[in-house]
């Protein structure tokens, strides 16, 4: 029997997959209703009222899901690595 090479796991890859994952369906969502989705997003992280998420497609509930200090950091690590 053939094994398989052991392969690591990282939680924070994870935790960022998830955290982009909602961050595009929550941005699709105000796009779709006619929203500016950057401001929205903006909104919403510096003043963590769910407000400036739209219901539709149930963004809200899921933006809400994420802790706001971890899509913060996903945010910055994303934007520095592009760099």
């Amino acid at each position: 029997m053939r094994q398989e090479p052991t392969r690591a796991f990282s939680i924070r890859d994870e935790k960022e997959y998830q955290i982009r994952q909602v961050l595009t369906e929550v941005y699709e969502a105000l796009n779709e209703k006619g929203y500016n989705p950057v401001n929205q997003i903006v909104g919403y992280i510096l003043s963590e009222d769910p407000t400036y998420i739209t219901t539709y497609n149930n963004a809200r509930s899921l933006i809400r899901k994420i802790d706001r200090d971890e899509l913060l950091q996903t945010l910055v690590r994303s934007y520095l690595n592009a760099k």
